[in-house]
């Protein structure tokens, strides 16, 4: 029995220092020229790998599902989970190529990401052995197509068996697809205040009544996080609050992913809510001192 299986994206990611600073919201880049970068660093990345690594470093029982292609990337992921002492659960494509991502930094600290998704949108629900899919949790990050469908499936088949669900869905996720189904199976939906807002179809709404829009929807916990300002979070009887700390940021990718599995890890071992908040704070926080979505996870045995 796992403690918790995630299931989402797994990507080798390229860093691109460039240095450039921010106009207006935007990193430009003049068409025709060519740019020195700053820096070029390579690791492993992707929801799914992400928390899964950090489940596990926090002493939790972890599998992960998703799709990989049988090429080098591929093998440098699966290579790393099982260092990480992760169970791959899911399927090889002899025939694909594993997700890619290409982080552009700019010299504000902010990024853009560039995501070339392979395989990870393939994964069928026929490819996944239900009998090694026994756990106590699923943590669900951002999928599409063929995956999203298999996500739906299981969630459907596990939460009836009592599994409890945690959702991060993505920008892009809430764009295209109707969650609302998945959404009042979960227990746990974590996102941040632009997706909240999104996700509610309200760009002017305070946060308390984000929180309780939200709730609304099914989850029976919600947090909502606002890069360094005030995470909120509520349970239906209670609103709670947490305020960041002052920190110098490197680079701010994964900061999301090692909140939510921060959070849901607290969770998962019966800590309060604010015991965990201040867990998925101290998460993201070691994150983004340092470049790479992994390389600074908490390592600490929660059971």
């Amino acid at each position: 029995m796992f403690d918790v299986i995630t299931f989402g994206s797994a990507v080798v990611d390229v860093f691109v220092n460039t240095d450039l600073a921010e106009k207006k919201g935007f990193i430009s880049y003049p068409v025709g020229s060519k740019i020195l970068i700053k820096d070029l660093k390579f690791d492993t990345g992707g929801g799914g790998t992400n928390t899964a690594v950090a489940f596990s470093r926090l002493g939790l029982k972890t599998g992960f599902i998703g799709k990989l292609g049988k090429d080098n990337n591929g093998k440098r992921i699966l290579k790393e989970l099982k260092k990480e002492k992760i169970r791959f659960l899911g399927k090889i494509d002899d025939q694909g190529f594993t997700g890619y991502s290409i982080v552009l930094d700019s010299k504000d600290k902010n990024r853009t990401i560039l995501t070339y998704k392979g395989v990870n949108n393939k994964l069928k629900f026929n490819e996944i052995n239900l009998r090694k899919i026994k756990t106590k949790w699923l943590y669900y990050s951002s999928t599409l197509e063929q995956s999203l469908k298999t996500q739906k499936k299981l969630a459907n088949l596990l939460v009836k068996k009592k599994t409890k669900l945690a959702f991060n869905p993505s920008e892009y996720l809430i764009k295209r697809i109707n969650l609302r189904p998945l959404l009042r199976l979960c227990e746990i939906l974590i996102l941040n205040k632009e997706e909240a807002q999104l996700l509610l179809k309200k760009n002017k709404i305070n946060d308390k009544d984000l929180l309780r829009g939200l709730y609304k929807l099914g989850p029976k916990i919600i947090v909502i996080t606002d890069k360094n300002r005030l995470i909120s979070c509520y349970n239906g009887n209670k609103k709670y609050f947490l305020k960041p700390d002052k920190i110098k940021v490197v680079e701010r990718t994964g900061a999301g992913d090692a909140f939510a599995s921060g959070f849901v890890a607290g969770q998962i071992v019966g800590k309060s809510i604010l015991e965990s908040l201040r867990l998925g704070l101290k998460q993201s926080e070691s994150v983004i001192c340092y470049f790479g979505t992994k390389n600074k996870l908490l390592r600490m045995k929660l059971k």
